[in-house]
């Protein structure tokens, strides 16, 4: 009774194990189990008592066998982590520990298997494994190294990648000092030994990018950082990380270079470039735009529009400019453009403007370059004004050349007549007249040679200074030497010129314009009525205009107009007419840059506007 008792008992304290224990005897079958092992297993509620081991479990690998053979010899220990599958489907990991089981007489009578889940400590083991392979791998790629040292133990441990950066070999054993030796001599290991200082005194962790030198000699750039480690106020250590961005580094340098390259290129070229963003801020310009626009540097333009820079229409123009460039992605190249500044300054560029695009095709703002071209501009239009006064020369040289031509042609065959004439001529009295038919015709001779004269010394002073004078001044000055000749045909003054109006001419010139017009305006008066002159002026841009109204007989210009100025031209039955008057007044007027046009009604009469340049 006593025996069944201490058996129940020791059945009982088996049940209450806190680890799970099972107990086999000589023919592996369950003799006692705990509760932790059955429930472990899944077991339930079954009996399981008296079934074998190989009964419980449906594959035991051999090594589990032999391990449960050799207790039975008095051998046993740990097995290690094994597989079980549970009724879910679901891989568990147990550590089997197989020992013998002894009777009071020290007889084997069976065998004590002892197991302990480890599931979760071997995923958190493979998860460990897998993020030190991961961390391994970045590390090869990255050039990361860690480092750590131990303060207690005065120790510095350095990982194979921190090893390998230091190009150390791989049973080298770095000491604090040793390590700081490495930084470059200077601000690099001035730097480091002060980090580490703070670090220990301070707490204060430390990033720094600095130069070192090789265990093999070589100078290359890194990333140290650290950090203290202290426990109950207490320094305990460092730890950190090294990482090797020496072709970062260089990287960077040969970045810097380029573009230092490229601005040096940007600001030394003779052009205006910049660079606008999508609302046309300006955001990169070089130095010829900063000189442009008279500022000392870049800042002042940089963030500014058009609108802030230049007159608003321009600025307008600029835009819309700007966002078809933007939007249709098509540049504009070499387009002839007005800039006009706020200071009003105005300048002829040839702009072009091409779009950024990024690598989605889109433009996110754009380049422009822009050429001055004021002088050329203004060369060209120098040039044109040369052609067209030396296309204008060649004519009158060619109409002069054919007029002198053809005058003296005329004047020549004239006087070989008359002298032929007078050879062969007997009678005296027809002599007498042949003799003044030739004093005739040689004074005709002399007043074509001076009125050429005249056309000649025009055409070759172009470059006579001109003054200003008082208008009025030189009207009345005409008007009292044509007195006696104005009188005779009863013709009468109109002045309609304001006392303060200035001319800018050649004055030997405008006495003869005031001259020939109003010689003109009696000479050709119309016989029903006395002639009647009247002047006036105003300004039009940049001339002075001076108007000469006559009530004459006036021109048919649809007939005339042509040839109005033209040498020898008359276009009335006047004896008195040469034909040289106007055109000798046009070379005057042309001579000092200015214009002459022309109104007329057969009948009524006629107005001469003379334009004086004010400019030139």
């Amino acid at each position: 009774m006593l025996k069944d008792t201490q058996a129940s008992l020791n059945n009982y304290l088996i049940k209450q194990l806190p680890k799970a224990t099972a107990f086999f005897n000589t023919d592996f079958e369950l003799v006692h189990v705990s509760d932790r092992w059955i429930s472990d297993f899944e077991f339930g509620q079954r009996n399981i008592l008296g079934q074998t081991i190989y009964e419980l479990f449906d594959h035991l690998d051999q090594g589990m066998e032999e391990s449960l053979e050799a207790c039975l010899l008095g051998k046993g220990g740990e097995l290690g982590p094994q597989l079980y599958v549970d009724k879910s489907g679901n891989e568990r990991w147990f550590e089997w520990t197989n020992i013998p089981w002894y009777d009071d007489k020290e007889n084997i009578i069976g065998v004590i298997i002892q197991t302990e889940e480890i599931t979760r400590q071997k995923e958190d083991r493979s998860k460990l494994e897998k993020l030190e392979l991961l961390l391994n791998d970045k590390s090869e790629i990255a050039k990361i190294g860690s480092w750590e040292y131990d303060a207690i133990t005065g120790k510095l441990y350095w990982c194979p990648m921190t090893k390998r950066i230091h190009e150390v070999p791989e049973d080298y054993q770095p000491d604090m000092d040793e390590a700081i030796d490495f930084y470059l001599e200077g601000y690099s290991r001035n730097t480091i030994s002060m980090a580490v200082y703070n670090a220990m005194e301070h707490r204060t962790p430390w990033s720094e990018k600095l130069q070192l030198t090789t265990y093999k000699g070589n100078e290359i750039w890194v990333i140290a950082a650290g950090k203290p480690l202290f426990k109950g106020g207490e320094f305990q250590g460092l730890i950190g990380t090294f990482q090797d961005i020496t072709d970062h580094v260089r990287s960077e340098i040969k970045t810097r270079e380029s573009e230092h390259l490229l601005r040096t290129m940007v600001d030394n070229l003779p052009l205006n470039v910049y660079i606008k963003d999508l609302e046309s801020r300006k955001i990169l310009v070089n130095r010829s735009e900063c000189e442009y626009l008279g500022v000392e540097d870049a800042s002042e333009l940089i963030g500014k529009t058009d609108f802030d820079l230049y007159d608003r229409e321009i600025a307008q123009v600029s835009r819309e400019e700007d966002l078809s460039v933007l939007n249709s992605l098509n540049p504009i190249l070499g387009k002839e453009t007005l800039n006009v500044r706020k200071d009003g300054g105005v300048t002829t560029f040839l702009t072009s403007k091409i779009p950024l695009t990024g690598t989605d095709g889109k433009a996110y703002g754009l380049l422009g370059i822009s050429m001055d071209i004021s002088n050329l501009k203004q060369q060209e239009s120098e040039l044109r004004n040369l052609i067209n006064v030396t296309s204008l020369q060649n004519k009158k040289l060619v109409n002069f050349a054919h007029i002198v031509s053809h005058n003296l042609r005329s004047h020549t065959a004239n006087f070989s007549m008359l002298l032929d004439f007078l050879t062969s001529e007997t009678d005296e009295d027809e002599k007498k007249k042949i003799i003044e038919m030739l004093t005739l015709a040689s004074d005709n001779l002399l007043e074509t040679l001076e009125n050429l004269n005249e056309v000649v010394s025009i055409s070759t002073n172009v470059g006579q200074e001109k003054v200003r004078v008082k208008l009025n001044d030189k009207i009345a000055s005409v008007c009292k030497s044509l007195a006696p000749f104005l009188r005779n045909h009863k013709a009468t003054i109109i002045n309609e010129v304001s006392d303060d109006t200035h001319v800018k001419v050649v004055t030997a010139y405008l006495d003869s314009i005031l001259m020939n017009f109003i010689t003109n305006a009696v000479k050709y008066r119309h016989p029903d009525r006395p002639p009647v002159i009247t002047l006036s002026a105003g300004k039009k841009e940049k001339y002075t205009v001076l108007s000469i109204a006559d009530n004459g007989l006036g021109i048919d210009l649809e007939k005339h107009g042509e040839k109005l100025f033209g040498m020898y031209k008359t276009f009335h039955e006047n004896a008195e007419a040469r034909g040289i008057g106007l055109y000798i007044t046009k070379n005057q007027v042309e001579a000092m840059e200015g214009k002459i046009t022309t109104r007329s009604e057969v009948g009524k009469g006629t107005t001469f506007n003379i334009f004086f340049n004010e400019k030139n």
